[in-house]
């Protein structure tokens, strides 16, 4: 059968990554509020897009979207003549770590198409199509299949299909679209697409072999012995007269543990043993795949078909078998029916579909680790009798608005490590644990328009402030629509002031607007300082 293959290349695999994320961590978090967009947007249009890195000591560009390229900004500058060219250029850190799982992802939902997908990084996807075109109408429909699946999820694309899979990836990147001759497109392709180092590839173009075409017609060991070896081995890659094969993704086998008897068992203990042989068992296999298991399912198979099945999950990877054998007593007791063995079990089975990295590690001699490991079990504990969704925890969020600096998500959930601000050593802490959602309308005297409250009204009491910190000025978040008087809403400046009033108490106001953004600023209490 003849070989094809479909190259797929994300120009701007980084830019759009971020893009898709911070659409989705937005929508997440405003789930109800209408009004809002992306916040790199501004009037319903998406703004140039820059990711940059620190590079010696400089701030420099590694990425720019479609807009900013339009611009004349490209990878390579530093941001001080990016900003010059385009002030409101919004820029991310480069995050290749992300890129590349990014990357991943994408190849695994292309295995929808075919069951043969390989990574060209860092931004490209090799599909082998042989064989399975005609499940889609033909190499026209596949390849509007995925180009259509790649536009939905967000991602900007330049695809084609080739004889080999570095024929595809080079068209894709530097030919010209559509490829009407296949072999043609190829020798009108620049020497840059045989993926040679950059010496390599300058010293060809100042010998006057600007294209792939140039080089078909001259013999291979002058190439060889003026260029490398690599050169004659990228162009013979390339025009089909050397075959290398994809290293195609392979999913990881799920983790799958059982045993079976000749004669059904019945009594609890006999089952408790033979359960935990299958969890030493798998904590073995685990331990040497440096895994820890994060969902457990068992199955127990009685003898007259009837099968009862198990699940629980862990807040954070695990192989200790005791620690799973004791979850799995906590869901058997918090189960309405107990288990009932018939005429006893035939077959215990112990299947994990989900496993996370577990390094092996040292508990610390002031026992700081144990102590994080008795925190996770008690969440898996409650997590297991309460569900999994009834148990949260708040997260720091990077956003200066107050009432947007965390969110709570399900406890079991576990996320990169993120640490809380902390004021100053010595100093009081500058925002309220306690915070009114929303923020409590007050009545404000105050000397000057822009001042500090001199006295409020809250609950119909009257309150003399005698201490005030501040104001600390948090501005109005750009990206959404101006409008509604209500906090958190954005569209308006905020002025806070710690205070204390006559009898010691101290809480958190702020002004909603300033004078000359409305004529009459309302005043809020959004938390109370314990």
């Amino acid at each position: 059968m003849k070989r094809r293959y479909l190259a797929l290349w994300f120009p701007f695999l980084s830019t759009d990554r971020w893009r898709i994320a911070q659409t989705r961590q937005n929508r997440n978090a405003l789930q109800g509020q209408a009004g809002t967009a992306p916040p790199d947007m501004a009037e319903g249009m998406p703004l140039p897009l820059a990711m940059i890195a620190r590079v010696r000591g400089a701030l420099r560009l590694c990425a720019v979207d479609a807009r900013a390229g339009a611009l004349g900004i490209a990878p390579g500058m530093t941001l001080a003549d990016a900003r010059a060219l385009e002030p409101e250029l919004v820029v991310a850190e480069m995050d290749a770590g992300a890129d590349r799982h990014w990357l991943e992802r994408l190849a695994r939902h292309c295995l929808d198409w075919t069951p043969r997908v390989s990574l060209a990084a860092p931004d490209g996807i090799t599909l082998d199509i042989a064989g399975v075109d005609h499940l889609f109408g033909g190499e026209a429909g596949l390849c509007a299949q995925v180009e259509d699946g790649m536009a939905g999820i967000g991602m900007a694309l330049r695809w084609a299909a080739a004889s080999t899979p570095e024929a595809a990836q080079a068209l894709a990147r530097h030919g010209a679209l559509p490829v009407l001759d296949e072999r043609e497109a190829i020798r009108a392709l620049p020497v840059l697409a045989l993926g040679l180092d950059g010496e390599s590839t300058l010293a060809l173009n100042r010998a006057g072999l600007k294209r792939v075409g140039d080089l078909t017609v001259r013999p291979a060991a002058a190439i060889a012995a003026r260029f490398g070896v690599g050169a004659v081995s990228a162009l013979s890659r390339l025009t089909g007269e050397e075959l290398a094969p994809i290293d195609a993704l392979r999913d990881p086998e799920p983790l799958h543990f059982e045993r079976r008897f000749a004669e059904p068992i019945g009594l609890q203990a006999t089952i408790a043993a033979v359960f935990m042989e299958v969890l030493q068992e798998a904590a073995g296999v685990l331990g040497e795949r440096d895994l820890g298991g994060r969902r457990f399912v068992l199955t127990l198979h009685r003898s007259d078909g009837a099968r009862h099945r198990l699940d629980i999950e862990t807040g954070r990877p695990t192989r200790d078998p005791a620690l799973v054998l004791r979850l799995f007593d906590e869901r058997i007791a918090s189960l309405a029916d107990p288990l009932d063995p018939g005429f006893g079990y035939d077959r215990i089975s112990l299947f994990l579909p989900a496993t996370d990295p577990l390094p092996a590690s040292q508990a610390r001699l002031d026992g700081e680790e144990r102590d994080e490991v008795a925190l996770a079990e008690l969440i898996e504990r409650l997590g297991t009798r309460l569900g999994a969704g009834c148990l949260r925890r708040l997260v720091p969020r990077e956003s200066h608005l107050p009432e947007q600096a965390q969110f709570a998500l399900p406890a079991m959930e576990e996320r990169a490590p993120a640490t809380w601000p902390r004021p100053p050593e010595g100093e009081p802490p500058m925002r309220p644990l306690f915070l009114f959602d929303p923020p409590r309308r007050v009545e404000v005297l105050a000397e000057v328009p822009d001042g500090p409250p001199h006295r409020f009204r809250w609950r119909r009491k009257l309150h003399e402030v005698r201490l005030y910190e501040g104001p600390e000025r948090i501005a109005n978040e750009w990206w959404r629509h101006k409008g509604g008087e209500c906090a958190g809403q954005g569209g308006l400046t905020r002025d806070y002031y710690r205070i204390e009033d006559a009898r010691g108490r101290r809480y958190w106001i702020f002004r909603h607007g300033l004078y000359d953004e409305k004529p009459d600023p309302h005043w809020y209490l959004h938390g109370v300082f314990a």
